[in-house]
């Protein structure tokens, strides 16, 4: 019997995923939760590989990828969004590659929720005004926030996360409008949702949620001129990529009052994040936590590993990215 294809993941998996690839495959895992193999330490680990496993965080460029040793096969992505590796060039090689979609659309669409509700009504000042001591009690004009309820709802991109919000959204009997490349007419009759051009979208809606792609044509989608469109009492959620907001004109028009307040979680030079965006009181600041349930993540790696059953049975994955 021909020994198991090696797999190589950069990051720890969730110890069910990596339990299931080690009982059907030469499994080589990273066991250190906050450093990723990367560079020439995971060139010398694939040696030998058939499958590479990416995620969400990694980096690397076409020159990376020139380099992969010829037993590569397949490039598994944990992860929706492939905006960190070049998948061009992958393709290129002749490499399979799949990513996990759908697996957490729940899971991102209840964080942009609660994010809508924590920014609106204050939850991460009245949070640290608490732990600090600081409350002295109820009085009338005390942390007034915005209500939810009845409010517009601006969508930026309407694909599965964008409708399961919109869906959330009109339980708190918002009214929902999006801006997509292409319409949703039998979604627009089920909630009621109307395409609007992006323009015309930021000046109308109390909130609006980022929930697209980050591509050249999205990368600060969301800057100076594009922020000046929107109500001075309007909060701004990013779900999407931190790149899609020039985090420079955001602080501004936060420090300024030119809205209202923004719900994160993403940020355009992550981990990093703005430190004038940590000062302001007007900001609820998540780190990165739209998939991570154990719900979604193990959802993710068991579709990873259905990709990489199918591709070694077949030669083709069952999500292929880009094509």
């Amino acid at each position: 019997m021909a020994d198991p294809p090696i797999f190589v993941a950069t990051r720890r998996l969730t110890p069910d995923v990596e339990a299931r690839l080690a009982r059907d495959y030469d499994f080589r895992g990273n066991p250190d939760e906050d450093n990723p193999v990367t560079g020439e330490a995971l060139l010398r680990k694939l040696q030998g590989a058939d499958v590479l496993i990416t995620t969400a965080s990694d980096r690397f460029d076409a020159g990376f990828v020139d380099r992969l040793p010829a037993s590569l096969r397949m490039v598994g992505h944990f992860g929706i969004g492939t905006d960190g590796i070049p998948v061009a060039a992958i393709r290129e090689r002749g490499l399979a590659i799949s990513n996990t979609p759908s697996t957490a659309t729940d899971d991102v669409a209840d964080l942009a929720m609660g994010l809508i509700v924590a920014t609106a009504r204050r939850f991460a000042e009245g949070d640290r005004l608490v732990r600090a001591g600081a409350w002295r009690g109820i009085t009338i004009n005390f942390m007034l926030g915005q209500r939810v309820a009845g409010k517009r709802l601006g969508l930026v991109g309407f694909g599965a996360i964008g409708q399961a919000l919109a869906r959330r959204a009109r339980g708190f009997g918002m009214s929902v409008a999006y801006t997509a490349r292409n319409p949703r007419p039998e979604t627009e009759a089920e909630l009621g949702a109307s395409r609007t051009p992006l323009d015309d979208l930021l000046a109308t809606s109390d909130v609006v949620v980022l929930a697209c792609p980050l591509t050249p044509a999205t990368h600060h989608l969301i800057d100076q001129a594009a922020l000046a469109r929107m109500k001075p009492d309007a909060l701004l959620i990013n779900v999407a990529r931190g790149p899609v907001v020039d985090e420079a004109a955001l602080v501004a028009a936060l420090q300024a009052g030119r809205i209202a307040g923004a719900g994160l979680d993403v940020y355009e030079f992550e981990p990093a994040v703005t430190e004038a965006l940590k000062a302001l009181d007007n900001t609820v600041l998540l780190p990165h936590l739209g998939t991570a349930s154990l719900d979604a993540r193990n959802a993710m790696g068991f579709t990873l590993a259905d990709n990489i059953d199918a591709f070694m049975r077949t030669g083709k994955v069952l999500n292929p990215v880009g094509g």
